[in-house]
Order: structure tokens, then C-alpha cells, then sequence
């Protein structure tokens, strides 16, 4: 069981790690609200061909706890895109793949301060070399900046993701007994419903942009099937069967596979605080595997 759910969380990386290189991609070519609203409507109407009937027969708890799940698709997945896409226009594709190394630290913190759940002495240390991976990058390696509150605005907007999807982890203990597919449905078209606003307001401020050539179109297209349906689906399967403190660790994937992507795909060269917060996240989410507890 461990085994399948370590594969299932580096697939759910990979994609996810994807979804940063082509929101950055996307850039000048589709607008973040926009980009965000269509990647949970294609989610919600390809996961609605396959999941109907167990969403009909779940219909009486979804009914009772639509509340939770607007909240989780709401949250979870509509808000932290759209500070993740903002973030990204002002930030770089590997900057932001560091940074939410910081979503395994906030959960074990969130689970603590919520749940009085504590961890290991090794884990609190792999989640100290985190923070001091995430301190890194957000200071570009001079870490004066950080007393002096000099943070780069994409970094602060991609580290408020950082805090919606470890609010939406932790929550996922309050997640009622439904089979993955209805749960999903539903979560997706919470985050449809509550990206709808946020387009609204782009639009209001004259920042709104439809997809209008083959990259913009390409960019929802691959967002919406494998970041947003496949790994969101594997994500809540990783977390049934090891739990969302082990499953959260391996979020610190995400620098691998994302500045990977962003150098192979984007061309964006790693500089040398790169390779310090890099090693820092890498150690980090070794350390706190190494020193788990003996019970998920």
C-alpha cells in the first residue's frame, strides 16, 4: 500500500510540477483568472463522463456537505491557482517550484496548532532545512531582504497558494465518506463555480484575456486534464492511504520536477541560490520521511 501510494504522489508531482512551466507559458497568451476558470470547467465536464452514476448514488452526502466541498474546490484548487498564476507572472517558473516546498511545513504546523499532531524531532528538522529552502528563494539568496521585507511580490502571491493548499490538506480529515470519483466532481465544480468572481474582477479591471492562439489553447487544454484532473484524484487517493502529513511531504517534489521542466521547456537558467534552496528542500523531505513515526 505504501509502495502504490509513493508512485501515485510522484505522478501527482510530475504534473503538477508541469503546471508551473506552463503557467508561465501561458503568460501573454491567456490571463490567470481566465486560465484558471477554464482549467476546473474542462476538469468538472471529463470527470462528469465517468463519475455520474457514483455521484447520483453519493448525491444525499453530497447534498449534506456541500458546504465542505465548495470549500475544498474553492480553496484547494480555485484560490490557490489563481494566486499561483498571478504569482508567476511576476516570478520565475523555478522560483515557484521551490517555494511550495513550504506546503509540507505549514501542514505539519496546521496540524499541530488544529490537532495538537506532532512530529518527530528528525521531521522538525527536515521541515526546518524546507523553510530555510523556501527563505532562499524568496530572498534570491540574500537572506538581509528578508529583515528588511524586501520579497518579491510573485513570491509572496505563490506563498499565499502555499497556505490555501495546506489549509485544504489538513481539512481533508472533515472529508466525508464518498467514493474519489463523486468527490472529485463535486470539488471541481466548486472550483469552477468559484473561479467565476474572480474572472468577473479581471474582467472588471480591463485584464482579462481569452486564449487566442495555439499556446493559450494548448496551455488550458493540458491544465485542465492532467495538473488539475489526474493528479487532483491521485492527491486524494496518496492521502486515504498514507495519511496528509507523508502525502504532504512529497509536495517537495515539486522542485525537481518543476525546474527540470523549467529549464528543459523554458529555457530559464538555475543560479547558484537555486542549487542551495534546491539541496535544502531535497534534504528536507528525505530528513522527514527517514524520521517519521512508526504509525501513518
Amino acid at each position: 500500500m505504501q509502495w502504490r501510494a509513493y508512485i501515485l504522489l510522484t505522478i501527482t508531482t510530475l504534473f503538477w510540477g508541469g503546471n508551473l512551466t506552463v503557467g508561465k507559458l501561458a503568460v501573454g497568451h491567456v490571463s490567470p483568472m481566465v486560465m484558471n476558470s477554464f482549467r476546473w470547467g474542462i476538469a468538472a465536464l471529463v470527470i462528469s463522463a465517468f463519475s455520474m452514476p457514483q455521484f447520483k448514488r453519493d448525491w444525499p452526502v453530497i447534498r449534506k456537505n456541500w458546504p465542505l466541498l465548495f470549500a475544498y474546490g474553492a480553496v484547494g484548487f480555485a484560490a490557490f491557482n489563481a494566486f499561483l498564476y498571478s504569482g508567476l507572472r511576476f516570478t520565475s517558473a523555478i522560483n515557484s517550484a521551490i517555494d511550495q516546498a513550504a506546503i509540507p511545513l505549514l501542514i505539519f504546523v496546521l496540524n499541530f496548532l488544529f490537532f495538537r499532531v506532532r512530529a518527530s524531532t528528525a521531521q522538525l528538522a527536515g521541515f526546518a532545512l524546507t523553510l530555510a529552502g523556501v527563505a532562499v528563494t524568496v530572498s534570491h539568496g540574500e537572506l538581509s531582504r528578508l529583515l528588511a521585507l524586501e520579497i518579491n511580490f510573485g513570491d509572496f502571491l505563490v506563498l499565499m497558494a502555499v497556505l490555501c493548499y495546506s489549509l485544504y490538506t489538513v481539512s481533508l480529515r472533515y472529508k466525508p465518506a464518498l467514493d474519489w470519483r463523486a468527490m472529485a466532481m463535486a470539488c471541481f465544480f466548486g472550483a469552477f463555480l468559484a473561479s467565476l468572481p474572480m474572472v468577473a474582477a479581471e474582467a472588471a479591471l480591463g485584464l482579462a484575456m481569452l486564449p487566442h492562439d495555439l499556446t493559450g489553447f494548448g496551455v488550458i487544454i493540458f491544465i485542465g486534464l492532467f495538473p488539475s484532473l489526474v493528479s487532483q484524484v491521485l492527491f486524494i487517493r496518496g492521502v486515504e492511504l498514507i495519511g496528509p502529513n507523508r502525502a504532504g511531504l512529497f509536495i517537495n517534489l515539486i522542485p525537481v520536477f518543476g525546474t527540470i521542466l523549467a529549464v528543459v521547456v523554458l529555457g530559464e537558467s538555475p543560479e547558484g541560490f537555486h542549487a542551495v534552496a534546491f539541496a535544502l528542500a531535497i534534504g528536507g523531505i528525505a530528513l522527514a520521511e527517514w524520521g517519521k513515526p512508526k504509525t501513518p
